[in-house]
């Protein structure tokens, strides 16, 4: 064991979970319908949320290393940008032409559903990169009041995905200087297996007591007063969800795989699965499918489903497919950007 630590790589390690995290989104948004009607459901569910969302963010951080600043940095923000047009486009056109959704308000400052991430993703780079020059600790400190501050904002926490990128962005700092070999001199075998326990009451948690919290603190697209809450502490409430998605992420920790496997190869490709399962996901809400599923085995089929589909979506094939709309080049907007800084210098230079 301590001969194969010698020569783990972390990439490998946090590829592993992006791929496990991604299976975890794909089940939570295919339940999502389901837990209304089934209090069990709505336990799992409440699991899910309790850490996927906290660690995608935090893995998220940690890949923006290579790629925060100059050139790199630039490319990786064009391509966010680009993919939240397309996608956002795409979501709203299958609205109005496939769903026929009455009175729905378009906007590329109000993210569809799962388009959050990507107005986020944009905006997590940006204040870390102007966080960078502080220390580390006070880095952490003030993506945490943030955090807890933005919700004291009489505005609309969904507007461009607002109170979501404060939210989460003490856990893409965190990811961002984290240290890969941590995990392994943390996470010795004693220590996951404890952890694994803890997620499991987690679990058990969830199931007994879930129904009595609001998903609204969970997600975290919500202002204070949109929660219906007034009260000036109401930013405890906030720090309790944090503390509750640190004790819930690093349990989860304990699940994922340490060396190079087959899921390593998946975790490569996780963009697609995020960005094409809604698709999937809102053609079956609008389907008879939901309406005939009422008992265990047919919850069983549905999240057999999501792994199985998360898998296809992982494939080359796919990638090969639909790369131009998942990652679509970039050039020439960098080009174009370049061409226009230069005419204005030299303009303010005449």
């Amino acid at each position: 064991m301590e001969n194969n630590l010698k020569s783990w790589n972390g990439d490998h390690y946090f590829l592993n979970l992006r791929f496990l995290l991604i299976v975890c989104v794909f089940a939570g948004n295919a339940i999502e319908p389901l837990i209304s009607r089934m209090p069990g459901l709505h336990g799992l569910y409440v699991w899910i949320f309790t850490f996927h969302m906290p660690l995608f963010v935090f893995v998220t951080g940690y890949f923006a290393k290579p790629n925060l600043h100059g050139p790199a940095g630039r490319k990786v923000l064009a391509q966010i940008a680009l993919q939240y047009v397309i996608f956002q486009s795409l979501y709203s056109l299958l609205d109005a032409a496939v769903f026929k959704v009455q009175n729905i308000h378009h906007s590329f400052f109000a993210p569809y559903l799962l388009l959050w991430f990507l107005a986020s993703h944009f905006l997590w780079r940006i204040f870390t990169a102007a966080l960078l020059k502080w220390k580390k600790s006070a880095q952490l400190a003030a993506s945490l009041l943030l955090g807890v501050a933005v919700g004291y904002l009489a505005v609309d926490g969904t507007w461009f995905s607002l109170s979501r990128t404060f939210v989460y962005l003490p856990f893409f700092v965190a990811g961002y200087h984290f240290r890969a070999e941590w995990i392994v001199k943390v996470f010795t075998p004693k220590i996951r297996l404890l952890a694994g326990a803890a997620s499991i009451l987690v679990l058990a948690a969830a199931y007994l007591w879930g129904e009595r919290l609001p998903l609204g603190w969970l997600y975290g697209s919500m202002t204070y007063s949109q929660l219906g809450s007034y009260l000036w502490y109401d930013g405890l409430g906030r720090l309790g969800m944090y503390a509750l998605q640190l004790v819930s992420s690093a349990a989860f920790l304990s699940f994922v795989p340490l060396f190079t496997g087959r899921l390593t190869d998946y975790g490569r490709r996780t963009l697609y699965v995020f960005l094409l399962h809604g698709f999937i996901v809102r053609l079956a809400a609008a389907s008879p499918l939901y309406a005939s599923i009422h008992g265990a085995w047919g919850v069983l089929a549905l999240l057999v489903s999501a792994v199985l589909l998360t898998v296809m979506l992982c494939q080359p094939a796919v990638r090969k497919m639909a790369s131009p709309v998942i990652e679509p080049p970039v050039d020439w907007m960098l080009a174009a950007g370049r061409k226009t800084r230069t005419s204005a210098e030299i303009r303010i230079s005449k």
